[in-house]
């Protein structure tokens, strides 16, 4: 069957009335700035009713509807249910607040459409300069490697296979685990779930990480790491790697890095710091001496939408060997190929470092929020949520009621009310909170006992927020 011929007047998608769509465009631009601005007078959550879940239940369209008309379903059934993160009130989990100038450089990047996969391209340069930014601050050499990613949960997995690589040789791309003998990493108890799924991914599986036990500050316990790698070595395995946290998920605790970088050199392993929230503390002067030994660290991850208060999703991979990198990841192709000039220019590329070949321009975002806030500025509200976390613990131990579970290392706080069954009443009590409004903080479990834990990220969060939080936990446990 001969196929029809092209049109002269082919559809597209652009708008038929540029007026008409700038407008619009106007609205819905003022409607999230309103949305930012007055996150106060909203509750921090709601509970989505079962009618607006069925009006998502609709089936696929197959005609236009007028943008106008989805902006408002958008402000009807979307805007009023999200996480809610940008309110004060949000200390459930470890999420930034965003920021303005962020929210509208991902609205720039989004009209520039650009691939940040390879090519030769200024969006690529905003990325190496972060990159160029970054190597310096956390002791890296000209020649370190650095990409954006969704989230540390992919960066750390991309430093395990870096690390990998660094074992057993480029070759295990392509004979896999079987050109080299069995290896063993090591973790603490209290490092995010996300290193046991990368050793998972990775192909060494979860057996293979040796899961340590942490002092009473929630460290991971050298004398226990020393005798881990011992035994491995004695057994005929390989170790090969050690992850270090710069701020554990449940408590904040900073791993001693200082010593695992040294034990690390000593023993021939990879350093690797998960600091998905804790490295951007070396932009605050008062928290920089906690975070010493992170320098000496062969990779990091990091989250720039946590403490750094990047819209969501900035994760980044920060690796002292650029080259290393490079040969864990880069993947010739036909397709692909490098020329000396033309887009197709600009080699390496930054599918050249990791997994993807298509990416979006995360770094846009994270250069408006580093260009118009500056480190200082940063640094200065990472601090102001550590003085609230203080604050908060203060209120705790002031308070007969309440009991303080853990030791306030950063800006995550870990009580609950005390009574007669105070798991179930501390469940309880959270859910009550979610549903209120008022405050959202989340639970963990520490040492068997669940706890009220609040994770105070949000650069708008106040005193008066956390007086709201806990004078919300008091009545909701009286109920």
């Amino acid at each position: 069957m001969t196929p029809a011929p092209p049109s002269m007047d082919p559809p597209d998608l652009d708008p038929e009335d540029w007026p008409a769509a700038r407008a619009q465009a106007h609205r819905m631009l003022d409607d999230i700035l309103d949305y930012v601005q007055k996150v106060r007078e909203r509750p921090v959550w709601r509970p989505i009713p079962v009618a607006v879940r069925e009006q998502l239940r609709q089936p696929l369209p197959e005609g236009p509807t007028d943008l106008g008309a989805v902006h408002q379903e958008f402000l009807r059934l979307v805007l009023p249910y999200a996480t809610g993160n940008v309110h004060p009130g949000f200390m459930g989990w470890v999420h930034g607040g965003g920021n303005v100038a962020g929210m509208l450089g991902e609205m720039l990047a989004a009209g520039l459409n650009a691939n940040l996969g390879g090519r030769d391209h200024m969006p690529i340069e905003v990325e190496r300069q972060i990159l160029r930014w970054l190597a310096p601050r956390f002791g890296m050499p000209e020649g370190a490697g650095g990409l954006f990613v969704t989230g540390s949960s992919m960066a750390n997995f991309m430093a395990i296979l870096v690390a990998r690589t660094a074992a057993l040789g480029p070759e295990v791309r392509r004979r896999g685990l079987a050109c080299g003998p069995l290896l063993a990493a090591y973790a603490s108890t209290a490092a995010h779930s996300c290193v046991r799924r990368g050793m998972e991914l990775a192909g060494l599986g979860s057996d293979a990480l040796r899961v340590l036990p942490v002092d009473r500050a929630g460290r991971m316990d050298l004398g226990a790491l020393g005798a881990a790698v011992a035994e491995d070595r004695r057994a005929g395995l390989r170790p090969f790697l050690v992850v270090g946290t710069a701020g554990t998920v449940d408590i904040g605790a900073i791993d001693p890095l200082p010593e695992l970088a040294a034990f690390a050199r000593e023993e021939g392993l990879w350093f690797h710091v998960d600091g998905a929230y804790g490295a951007l503390g070396t932009f605050a002067p008062s928290l920089a001496p906690l975070l010493e030994g992170i320098q000496r660290a062969d990779s990091i991850a990091m989250d720039f939408h946590k403490w750094g208060q990047v819209p969501y999703d900035a994760g980044y991979l920060l690796v002292r060997d650029g080259d290393l990198q490079r040969r864990t990841f880069a993947s010739p192709a036909a397709y692909l190929r490098r020329e000396s000039r033309g887009l197709a220019g600009g080699s390496p590329w930054p599918c050249d470092f990791g997994p993807d070949l298509s990416r979006g321009f995360r770094a846009l975002k994270t250069w408006f929020t580093l260009k118009t806030c500056g480190t200082a500025r940063l640094g200065a509200v990472i601090e102001h949520t550590c003085s609230l976390a203080q604050y908060l613990k203060a209120r705790v131990e002031a308070c007969p009621e309440l009991e303080l579970m853990a030791p306030v290392h950063l800006n995550i706080v870990c009580f609950r009310l005390r009574g007669a069954d105070p798991d179930a009443l501390n469940r309880r009590v959270v859910a009550d909170l979610h549903e209120s409004g008022l405050a959202a903080p989340s639970t963990t479990t520490l040492d068997g006992r669940l706890v009220i834990r609040a994770a105070i990220f949000n650069h708008r969060t106040r005193k008066e927020d956390i007086d709201t939080l806990v004078a919300a936990v008091l009545r909701a446990g009286l109920q």
